[in-house]
């Protein structure tokens, strides 16, 4: 049997209502692809990505900046305390085959970084425009997108 695809969604803790809902939407169509979800397991994008994969039955991830689960959101089945605070973001890039970076600020930025370096494909929506990251328009278009990357 395959190993399951492993996707990180990476993105802020403030985000507007659009991310928020592409988040979610993400998040679904990661579970229904039954790939495992990634992300920093606490709130915002990464809240709303592993709602939506929870409530489609998928695997979430949470790597957390935290040394205990206290600050964890509720969707998060597996938690990884780190207590590195953002050096975590490493652990998460290191951990997937492909990411897409919603929106985001300086930290989504160092995750993008992170991924580049590691040559994880990244696609991203309203997020940093970098040269290697494909912008996306919705989930279909990244979730099509992102696995045509891995399979190519």
């Amino acid at each position: 049997m395959a190993a399951r695809r492993r996707i990180a969604v990476i993105g802020g803790r403030e985000a507007s209502e659009e991310a928020l809902q592409f988040a979610y939407d993400i998040g679904r169509k990661i579970a229904e692809k039954n790939a495992i979800l990634f992300t920093g397991g606490a709130f915002g994008v990464m809240e709303a990505a592993s709602k939506g994969a929870s409530e489609a039955g998928g695997t979430v991830v949470g790597i957390l900046k935290e040394d205990n689960i206290s600050k964890m959101n509720a969707y998060v089945e597996i938690p990884i305390a780190t207590g590195m605070g953002d050096m975590r973001n490493s652990i998460i890039l290191r951990s997937v085959d492909g990411a897409i970076a919603v929106a985001g600020g300086y930290g989504t930025l160092s995750e993008i970084a992170f991924a580049r370096g590691y040559e994880v494909p990244v696609v991203a929506f309203k997020s940093w425009d970098i040269p290697g990251v494909i912008p996306v328009k919705n989930a279909d278009e990244a979730i099509e997108t992102l696995y045509k990357l891995l399979e190519g």
